[in-house]
C-alpha cells in the first residue's frame, strides 16, 4: 500500500495511528505530498481529484479517500476491529469520528484564513465562527460523547485524539482543558500510546 501524506496533517495522523494500532504500518509506503487548497500539483490530484491528503493506493491500485474510508479499509484487513461490529457501537464510533473530523475541518479553515488569506481580506466573524465550532465539539465530547472516550479503542477515539492533538499543535495558547476535565484526561491517556507518540506532528 502507498499513502500520500503530509507530516502535519491530522487526517493523515489518524490513518497512521490506525495502521500502527492494527500492526500494518510496515506495509504502507509513504509518499510525501503537498496538498494545497489553491494549487493542484504533483501526482496527488491524479489519484484523488480533490487533491487532498490522505489518499491510499491499495495493492491492486485502487485509490481510497478520505480518512474515514481509509481507516475503515485498514481496519478491515486485520482483527480485532477498531470499528465496533455491533450496530449501536459502530454508529456511535462513526459519529464520534465525524464530530472529530468536523472539528478539524473548522480548524483547517481557521488556519487557512490566518495563513493564506491576504490580511486585508480576513473576516473576524468567520474566524470566530470556526473557533465556535471547535469549542462546541470539545463541549460535546465532555458531555454527550464522554462515555465513548473510555473503553476499548475505536476509530472514533483515535479521530478525537488526533483532532485534540492538532489543536494543541496549532493553537496551543487556547486553554480548552480547564473546563473539560474528561476530555483532558482522555487526551492525556491517548498521548501516551506508542501510536500517538510515533505520529507527533512536526513542522
Amino acid at each position: 500500500m502507498k499513502l500520500f501524506y503530509s507530516p502535519t496533517s491530522p487526517y493523515v495522523r489518524k490513518v497512521m495511528v490506525t495502521a500502527i494500532e492494527k500492526g500494518l504500518d510496515g506495509q504502507i509506503e509513504k509518499l510525501p505530498a503537498s496538498a494545497s487548497p489553491i494549487k493542484r500539483e504533483g501526482d496527488l490530484p491524479k489519484k484523488n481529484p480533490l487533491g487532498k491528503v490522505p489518499c491510499l493506493i491499495t495493492d491492486d491500485g485502487t485509490a481510497l479517500f478520505d480518512s474515514p474510508v481509509i481507516c475503515a479499509y485498514i481496519d478491515s484487513l486485520k482483527s480485532p476491529p477498531l470499528i465496533p461490529t455491533d450496530a449501536k457501537g459502530r454508529f456511535a464510533s462513526m459519529t464520534l469520528e465525524a464530530l472529530a473530523d468536523g472539528f478539524l475541518d473548522a480548524g483547517i479553515l481557521l488556519r487557512y484564513e490566518g495563513a493564506l488569506r491576504p490580511a486585508d481580506k480576513r473576516w473576524d466573524e468567520w474566524v470566530n465562527g470556526q473557533m465556535g465550532k471547535i469549542m462546541a465539539a470539545i463541549d460535546a465530547m465532555e458531555t454527550t460523547y464522554a462515555s465513548q472516550l473510555t473503553g476499548p479503542l475505536t476509530v472514533g477515539q483515535i479521530a478525537a485524539a488526533c483532532a485534540l492533538g492538532w489543536f494543541d499543535f496549532r493553537y496551543g495558547d487556547v486553554d480548552w482543558r480547564k473546563d473539560h476535565p474528561k476530555v483532558a484526561a482522555f487526551a492525556k491517556a491517548m498521548a501516551e500510546r506508542p501510536s500517538m507518540k510515533a505520529t507527533m506532528p512536526v513542522g
